[in-house]
């Protein structure tokens, strides 16, 4: 699967994480992706986004492997007229050109779809931008969480609002424009032509709001900070400490769950009363269900919990970090390993999926 688009060609004019990590997807499968980065501002300024514990002359940060790996690096000033001309030469057999230029750049630089489309008419030209085509707001990760919701839901009960601590609406987009692409190059295969997609990071946002805009627009449930705790589902993301210390939570879906879990922690009877019956008691008496279900589950070992829930098919999740989720084989078997010059550097795979049949 490693070489599913080895014949695709692929011109990344983004820089940052949404776009780029549209790129990595295709140079994971095998596409031949150019990374063009502007000499003048010493390419992609996440190259310089370096943490305290990383080597001052790295060609390129943590953070920027995150999603460059596997791509060829190409530095030209598109104001130059000798680099626009081979960018252009570029273009001519280019199958993908992927870009996030702010309202009206693309246009000045000459690398608009237009533009490109004159060299290539099959092209498909993928854009990624802020808030809409006709925008020129600058738009980050940041801005995005506080403006489409995420922020205002996104904490503990009587807190101040907080970000995700990774760039989720990015990440987001970035899947929304490789689903377009993927669904742009199947279109050409059919009709022979090329195609001129743009996702806006506000649109991917609104889109992953799912449920909880669902709840406002149908129930008029207007979400708030509740830190994990699901508005529609009780006990779920409610965070419990075993006897030997260790952070659990429970994700509690159905009355059977219910039941097994009360069973399991010896609190039999608790699942037959009234105020606990089914799922919505459940939500409405869930602070009261929180103390009892704390107190039974502070006695317990964590090992014999997390066993049990497995044999009964409670889910059951420990909160773990960074450290101990690498530990982990699954993880681990996530990690590719690479050299650039003289760094050795390991990133995660941003391919979640697999082909069954390639396993046979």
């Amino acid at each position: 699967m490693n070489s599913l688009f080895k014949d695709l060609k692929v011109i990344e004019l983004a820089g940052v994480l949404a776009g780029p990590s549209v790129g990595y997807f295709f140079a994971e499968l095998g596409a031949k992706v150019i990374k063009v980065e502007n000499p003048k501002t010493l390419g992609d300024v996440t190259r310089s986004w370096k943490l305290k514990s990383e080597k001052a002359d790295d060609e390129g940060s943590a953070y920027f492997w995150s999603i460059n790996a596997f791509k060829d690096f190409l530095m030209l000033d598109l104001t130059n007229p000798k680099h626009l001309q081979s960018l252009y030469q570029l273009c001519e057999d280019a199958d993908i050109i992927l870009s996030n230029f702010k309202k009206g750049d693309d246009v000045k630089l000459k690398v608009d779809y237009r533009s490109i489309a004159k060299i290539n008419p099959k092209i498909i030209y993928a854009a990624i931008n802020g808030f809409g085509k006709d925008s020129d707001r600058s738009a980050y990760d940041l801005i995005l969480q506080a403006e489409s919701g995420f922020m205002s839901m996104n904490g503990e009960a009587k807190q101040k609002p907080l970000k995700m601590p990774v760039a989720l609406i990015d990440v987001l987009a970035g899947h929304q424009l490789k689903e377009a692409i993927l669904i742009a190059l199947l279109k050409r295969y059919k009709e022979q032509k090329g195609s001129h997609i743009q996702v806006s990071l506000f649109d991917a946002a609104i889109a992953a709001l799912v449920n909880q805009a669902s709840n406002w627009l149908n129930a008029t449930h207007l979400p708030i900070q509740s830190g994990s705790l699901h508005p529609n589902i009780a006990p779920y993301g409610e965070l419990f400490e075993t006897k030997d210390q260790h952070l659990i939570t429970f994700a509690i879906g159905s009355n059977k769950q219910f039941k097994c879990l009360c069973e399991i922690i010896d609190l039999p009877l608790i699942p037959a009363q009234n105020k606990y019956r089914n799922n919505q008691l459940r939500v409405t008496n869930r602070s009261e269900l929180y103390v009892v279900l704390y107190n039974a589950i502070k006695k317990i070992p964590y090992n014999y919990l997390f066993d049990a829930c497995l044999q009964q098919d409670v889910p059951i999740g420990k909160i773990r970090n960074l450290k101990e989720v690498f530990e982990l084989p699954a993880a681990q078997n996530m990690v590719k390993s690479f050299a650039f010059k003289k760094q050795k550097i390991q990133a995660v795979s941003g391919i979640a999926f697999k082909f069954i049949e390639d396993e046979i």
